[in-house]
């Protein structure tokens, strides 16, 4: 186990490699002088030129990528143009709302998809398979950011239930923090529970006909029984995959929806960092993000070995 997680983590640097190399030239490459826009309009070209020196990008391109990329190694990702201080501390000072977010959304889809899911395997074939096949695949078809606005429509402006937007931190009460999610958790969770219902039942249907399950059921032992202890375990680490991959879409996807519910997180750093030009937060936000993800899906893995016995086997 421990070669395999030793592995895992080397193969993690090339990674990270190609991230920087795509991220900073595709950066760079994108029309727009941060300089120009710090000094605003009224800047002559002499101060526009003198601040690009002092910020170093009258340097070529190449060696402002080993400049930065020299730092990043030593665990330097950069100062922010605009808010005079780290990358790294203003990323954690906007990555609570978004995890918040994340976290709500997540337990939205689970507890609205695995059910249903292993609903529809139960009665495959049936009407209220393909009733809420047909909900799934409309589901991941409507756009977040449209259904957080029908959303805010219905619960904020019709019924005033719930505030439409703004956030407010756990340490002002659990309430007053839940109750500016709940509208951007559902219209992010709901599409995420489309992708896990039709994995969940996908998985289930396979499981639901092997010849052990058949058996067990010729034996007399309990539907309950056979659905979750014996069919739905060993369905389980499909479903595991995809809880991991869709709880990191979440993290990274959340821009649009931050963007409607004017929520102070990842999202919205990075996208004031795109119109502003602030290189440092851009490049440093993304590059976390990817190594987020990554230790995401290892510690997805390890998970497996949890669920099933034989994975712990076939990694010794």
């Amino acid at each position: 186990m421990k070669a395999y997680i030793l592995k895992r983590l080397l193969s993690m640097i090339p990674v990270l490699f190609l991230v920087a190399i795509f991220v900073f030239f595709l950066i760079h490459f994108i029309p727009g002088d941060p300089a120009s826009v710090m000094l605003g309009p009224d800047a002559s070209p002499g101060e526009i030129e003198a601040l690009r020196q002092e910020l170093g990008l009258n340097l070529p391109i190449y060696q402002q990528f080993v400049h930065w990329f020299g730092n990043v190694l030593q665990g330097d990702l950069g100062t922010s143009l605009y808010m005079n201080t780290s990358v790294v501390s203003a990323f954690f000072s906007h990555i609570g709302p978004t995890l918040s977010l994340a976290l709500l959304a997540q337990g939205v889809s689970i507890m609205i998809a695995i059910p249903i899911g292993v609903l529809a395997a139960r009665k495959r074939g049936t009407g209220i398979d393909s009733t809420f096949m047909l909900i799934a695949m409309i589901g991941m078809s409507i756009p977040s950011f449209l259904l957080g606005l029908m959303l805010m429509l219905v619960f904020g402006v019709k019924m005033q239930i719930l505030p439409v937007a703004g956030y407010e931190s756990l340490a002002n009460g659990l309430w007053n923090h839940l109750k500016y999610l709940i509208l951007p958790a559902i219209s992010l969770g709901a599409i995420q529970a489309a992708v896990i219902t039709r994995m969940t039942r996908s998985s289930m249907v396979d499981i639901l006909s092997t010849n052990y399950i058949k058996t067990a059921r010729a034996k007399g032992v309990k539907e309950r029984m056979v659905i979750y202890k014996h069919a739905f375990r060993n369905a389980f680490i499909p479903i595991l995959t995809i809880l991991g991959e869709t709880f990191g879409s979440l993290i990274t996807g959340a821009v649009v929806t931050e963007t409607v519910f004017n929520l102070p997180g990842i999202g919205q750093l990075v996208v004031n960092a795109i119109t502003r030009r602030d290189y440092a937060v851009i490049q440093g936000t993304i590059l976390i993000i990817a190594l987020t993800y990554l230790f995401l899906n290892l510690f997805i893995d390890l998970l497996y070995g949890v669920v099933d016995p034989r994975v712990r086997l076939n990694r010794k």
